[in-house]
């Protein structure tokens, strides 16, 4: 069943925002943090994700102290273009014209619209589970917005050309997208069920549960194969530079 709202959209653009970038320490290459709008030919628009929290535009250094950041890497180069409002600016577009917002899970770096979105939230039934979003760490500083909230327990459509994917592994109630695209076709946004093309070489090392987050992974690079799919990482460095970055977009 369709998300009511959208039920007789079709996805016509996706947009890519650079959302900064984040140094994951010696050895390791910085890695791209990306949200994502989608467009729907009756002018609906979805927002996927939403970067870091609002506390690290307004003070990085302070924000990546109390929630303890350092002892997993730090942000680099994260300028005031790089906030989620600017970002989503470069689309004409506002936190207010937002027609849903698509939650793939609730670490640090995807939950920066939560305390911004006035519109629905979608994210799968056993992610909002959580008292409050994962985060990072042991840290648990954000609450779930006071929103309606649509919870998925299985693939889902939320209108014609997008569907909701559960993907459980990197966290419990992971989710990722399938896309039809007018021209570009078939692409997957894999967020972190596979965060890089080498993760399953590396036995989904990142993951909350490497069993099922391998299960996850091989269900989309099956779809991939079979859909022929432009597949997306979460943060592959490799990948990040090469692809399309608001305002430009995939239609």
């Amino acid at each position: 069943m369709m998300f009511p709202a959208l039920e007789n959209h079709r996805l016509a653009r996706l947009t890519i925002l650079d959302c900064g970038s984040f140094d994951v320490g010696p050895g390791k290459r910085l890695i791209g943090l990306p949200a994502y709008l989608l467009e729907t030919d009756l002018g609906a628009k979805i927002l996927v994700d939403g970067g870091f929290p609002p506390a690290y535009a307004q003070d990085t250094a302070a924000a990546a102290r109390a929630d303890g950041l350092a002892s997993f890497g730090q942000l680099r180069d994260y300028a005031s273009h790089h906030h989620l409002t600017a970002q989503l600016a470069l689309t004409q577009t506002r936190i207010a014209d937002l027609t849903a917002h698509v939650l793939t899970h609730g670490h640090i770096d995807h939950v920066g619209a939560l305390p911004l979105i006035t519109c629905p939230l979608i994210l799968t039934a056993t992610e909002r589970a959580d008292p409050r979003p994962c985060y990072f760490g042991v840290a648990r500083p954000m609450a779930w917005p006071d929103l309606p909230t649509h919870q998925i327990t299985e693939t889902t459509p939320l209108c014609h050309g997008l569907t909701l994917i559960p993907t459980p592994g990197h966290t419990p109630g992971h989710l990722s997208l399938m896309l039809d695209l007018p021209e570009t076709g078939p692409v997957i946004l894999a967020a972190d069920a596979l965060n890089r093309a080498s993760e399953p070489d590396e036995d989904y090392a990142d993951a909350a549960d490497r069993v099922t987050a391998r299960q996850s992974g091989d269900h989309l690079l099956a779809l991939q194969r079979a859909r022929h799919a432009l597949l997306i990482y979460g943060h592959d460095p490799n990948q990040w530079p090469q692809l399309r970055k608001a305002p430009q977009s995939y239609s």
